[in-house]
């Protein structure tokens, strides 16, 4: 993660690097170390399965009102988590409960480490407990599809998360 990136990229960038994390080496079934995208739509029959893609709704939650005088402003930040998987002739959603079942797991350990006592502060997602922060990751009930022409050839999973956040709009960066 590049320190010249604003905010919410870092997030977003921490949130690919844990979810890279599922792999059979770690205790998982499926393994998305070289398949956790941000912001695709689309996806071919050349990209690799199983695949993440992290992407922001297309319609964003309104924002607490700050005082005037105020350069930060907080409040909830909703993204979608997307997986595709190979499925199941028989059962085509079968292999995607069991991945969002595991996305679920390595988000909750994210959501666990909102308190970090050696910096007595939020540190979801290890981005520490500065002016711009996650205090907070929650996790949605997700959704599971079967293919369908119109989205995919495969079966899938939308799972919502919200993380709660300050953000310091006079320095993003920060």
């Amino acid at each position: 993660m590049s320190t010249d990136d604003p905010f919410r990229l870092r997030a977003q960038k921490a949130l690919s690097d844990a979810l890279a994390t599922i792999t059979p080496a770690n205790g998982y079934t499926f393994d998305f170390s070289k398949a956790v995208f941000r912001g695709r739509l689309g996806f071919g029959e050349n990209d690799p399965l199983p695949m993440l893609s992290i992407m922001e709704p297309p319609l964003p939650l309104d924002r607490k009102s700050a005082p005037l005088s105020a350069s930060s402003s907080g409040g909830d930040w909703d993204l979608v988590v997307q997986g595709f998987v190979q499925d199941d002739r028989e059962n085509p959603t079968d292999p995607a409960h069991l991945a969002m079942a595991e996305v679920k797991k390595r988000l909750a350990q994210e959501a666990r480490r909102k308190l970090d006592l050696p910096a007595r502060g939020p540190n979801v997602l290890g981005l520490g407990s500065g002016r711009n922060r996650v205090e907070e990751l929650r996790i949605g009930a997700g959704v599971v599809r079967p293919p369908e022409a119109a989205v995919s050839s495969k079966a899938y999973f939308w799972l919502t998360i919200t993380l709660k956040i300050v953000e310091d709009n006079s320095d993003p960066f920060a």
